[in-house]
Protein backbone atom coordinates (compact mmCIF):
# COMPACT_ATOMS: atom_id res chain seq x y z
CA UNK A 1 0.00 0.00 0.00
CA UNK A 2 1.29 3.26 -0.60
CA UNK A 3 2.10 5.76 2.18
CA UNK A 4 0.46 8.87 0.58
CA UNK A 5 -1.42 9.59 -2.31
CA UNK A 6 -1.17 13.31 -5.03
CA UNK A 7 -3.99 13.47 -6.58
CA UNK A 8 -6.40 16.34 -7.88
CA UNK A 9 -9.14 16.67 -9.67
CA UNK A 10 -11.15 19.86 -10.69
CA UNK A 11 -13.69 21.07 -12.99
CA UNK A 12 -14.34 24.31 -14.19
CA UNK A 13 -13.34 26.69 -17.09
CA UNK A 14 -10.36 28.16 -19.17
CA UNK A 15 -9.52 31.15 -18.24
CA UNK A 16 -8.03 32.10 -21.54
CA UNK A 17 -6.80 30.30 -24.45
CA UNK A 18 -3.96 27.56 -23.79
CA UNK A 19 -0.52 28.41 -23.94
CA UNK A 20 2.40 26.19 -25.91
CA UNK A 21 5.99 26.23 -25.32
CA UNK A 22 8.24 24.05 -26.87
CA UNK A 23 11.69 22.28 -24.70
CA UNK A 24 14.81 21.93 -25.88
CA UNK A 25 14.90 18.21 -26.15
CA UNK A 26 11.69 18.60 -28.62
CA UNK A 27 9.11 17.78 -26.14
CA UNK A 28 6.27 20.12 -25.75
CA UNK A 29 3.83 21.41 -22.59
CA UNK A 30 0.74 23.19 -22.83
CA UNK A 31 0.05 25.82 -20.15
CA UNK A 32 -3.54 27.07 -18.92
CA UNK A 33 -5.82 28.20 -16.04
CA UNK A 34 -9.38 26.94 -15.04
CA UNK A 35 -10.84 28.82 -12.30
CA UNK A 36 -13.61 26.71 -9.94
CA UNK A 37 -16.52 28.63 -8.51
CA UNK A 38 -18.55 27.95 -5.49
CA UNK A 39 -21.60 29.76 -4.41
CA UNK A 40 -23.90 30.46 -1.18
CA UNK A 41 -26.37 32.51 0.61
CA UNK A 42 -25.01 34.48 3.51
CA UNK A 43 -26.90 33.35 6.26
CA UNK A 44 -25.88 37.25 8.06
CA UNK A 45 -27.40 38.92 5.60
CA UNK A 46 -29.18 36.74 3.09
CA UNK A 47 -27.34 38.22 -0.12
CA UNK A 48 -25.96 35.51 -2.26
CA UNK A 49 -21.80 34.84 -1.99
CA UNK A 50 -19.84 33.83 -4.45
CA UNK A 51 -16.05 32.56 -4.54
CA UNK A 52 -14.05 32.00 -7.71
CA UNK A 53 -10.51 30.02 -7.25
CA UNK A 54 -7.97 29.85 -10.23
CA UNK A 55 -5.49 26.78 -10.89
CA UNK A 56 -2.72 27.06 -13.32
CA UNK A 57 -2.41 23.33 -15.20
CA UNK A 58 0.32 21.99 -16.99
CA UNK A 59 0.08 19.55 -19.40
CA UNK A 60 3.30 17.27 -20.46
CA UNK A 61 1.83 14.21 -22.48
CA UNK A 62 2.13 15.06 -25.93
CA UNK A 63 -1.31 13.87 -26.84
CA UNK A 64 -3.30 15.57 -24.48
CA UNK A 65 -1.12 18.73 -25.36
CA UNK A 66 -2.38 18.08 -29.05
CA UNK A 67 -5.95 18.18 -28.20
CA UNK A 68 -5.33 21.64 -26.00
CA UNK A 69 -4.05 23.09 -28.78
CA UNK A 70 -6.61 21.99 -31.53
CA UNK A 71 -9.55 21.85 -29.30
CA UNK A 72 -9.47 24.14 -26.21
CA UNK A 73 -10.43 27.73 -25.88
CA UNK A 74 -11.46 30.59 -23.36
CA UNK A 75 -14.33 29.52 -21.52
CA UNK A 76 -14.20 25.82 -22.25
CA UNK A 77 -15.15 23.47 -19.37
CA UNK A 78 -12.69 20.46 -18.66
CA UNK A 79 -12.61 17.89 -16.45
CA UNK A 80 -8.75 18.09 -15.27
CA UNK A 81 -6.95 14.78 -12.96
CA UNK A 82 -3.42 15.17 -12.56
CA UNK A 83 -0.86 15.75 -9.21
CA UNK A 84 0.15 18.85 -7.44
CA UNK A 85 3.63 19.80 -8.06
CA UNK A 86 5.47 23.12 -6.04
CA UNK A 87 9.03 24.47 -8.34
CA UNK A 88 11.19 27.03 -7.74
CA UNK A 89 12.32 29.08 -10.87
CA UNK A 90 13.70 32.98 -11.69
CA UNK A 91 12.17 35.87 -12.75
CA UNK A 92 13.68 38.31 -15.58
CA UNK A 93 14.74 40.26 -12.41
CA UNK A 94 16.66 37.34 -11.20
CA UNK A 95 14.25 37.34 -8.16
CA UNK A 96 13.66 33.05 -6.90
CA UNK A 97 9.88 32.56 -7.75
CA UNK A 98 7.90 29.31 -6.72
CA UNK A 99 5.00 28.32 -8.51
CA UNK A 100 2.40 25.04 -7.24
CA UNK A 101 0.36 24.12 -10.47
CA UNK A 102 -1.70 20.71 -11.50
CA UNK A 103 0.26 18.92 -13.62
CA UNK A 104 -0.65 15.78 -16.37
CA UNK A 105 2.26 13.87 -17.08
CA UNK A 106 2.63 11.23 -18.88
CA UNK A 107 0.35 7.79 -17.83
CA UNK A 108 -0.90 10.12 -15.29
CA UNK A 109 -3.00 12.60 -16.17
CA UNK A 110 -6.59 12.80 -17.85
CA UNK A 111 -8.57 15.84 -19.32
CA UNK A 112 -12.08 15.40 -20.57
CA UNK A 113 -13.84 18.03 -22.34
CA UNK A 114 -17.26 18.72 -20.65
CA UNK A 115 -18.65 21.04 -23.46
CA UNK A 116 -21.19 19.66 -25.69
CA UNK A 117 -20.91 20.17 -29.36
CA UNK A 118 -22.14 24.22 -30.47
CA UNK A 119 -21.36 24.86 -26.42
CA UNK A 120 -19.84 27.85 -25.85
CA UNK A 121 -15.74 27.76 -25.56
CA UNK A 122 -14.93 24.51 -26.46
CA UNK A 123 -15.45 24.35 -29.87
CA UNK A 124 -16.38 21.65 -31.51
CA UNK A 125 -15.64 19.03 -28.42
CA UNK A 126 -18.56 16.63 -28.60
CA UNK A 127 -17.94 15.65 -25.61
CA UNK A 128 -14.25 13.92 -26.51
CA UNK A 129 -12.92 12.52 -23.91
CA UNK A 130 -8.51 12.14 -23.75
CA UNK A 131 -6.68 9.79 -21.20
CA UNK A 132 -2.88 9.58 -21.14
CA UNK A 133 -3.04 6.31 -19.48
CA UNK A 134 -4.50 4.77 -22.53
CA UNK A 135 -1.73 5.97 -25.46
CA UNK A 136 -4.18 9.07 -25.65
CA UNK A 137 -6.14 6.85 -27.68
CA UNK A 138 -9.62 9.10 -27.48
CA UNK A 139 -12.98 7.40 -26.16
CA UNK A 140 -16.23 7.67 -28.49
CA UNK A 141 -18.46 10.37 -27.81
CA UNK A 142 -22.04 9.38 -26.84
CA UNK A 143 -23.22 10.75 -30.24
CA UNK A 144 -20.84 8.07 -31.99
CA UNK A 145 -22.83 4.95 -33.67
CA UNK A 146 -20.75 2.93 -31.57
CA UNK A 147 -22.97 4.14 -28.69
CA UNK A 148 -26.32 3.08 -30.90
CA UNK A 149 -24.32 -0.97 -30.39
CA UNK A 150 -25.08 -0.60 -26.35
CA UNK A 151 -28.70 -0.62 -26.36
CA UNK A 152 -28.92 -4.56 -25.75
CA UNK A 153 -31.50 -6.64 -24.37
CA UNK A 154 -30.07 -7.27 -21.42
CA UNK A 155 -32.40 -9.02 -18.33
CA UNK A 156 -31.89 -6.49 -15.75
Amino acid sequence: MAGSVNKVILIGNLGRDPEVRAFQNGGRVASFSIATSESWKDRATGERRDKTEWHRISVMNENLVQVCERYLKKGAKVYIEGQLETRKWQDKDGAERTTTEVVLRPFRGELTMLDSRGGSGGGDSGGASEQSGFGGAAAPSFDSPAAADLDDDIPF
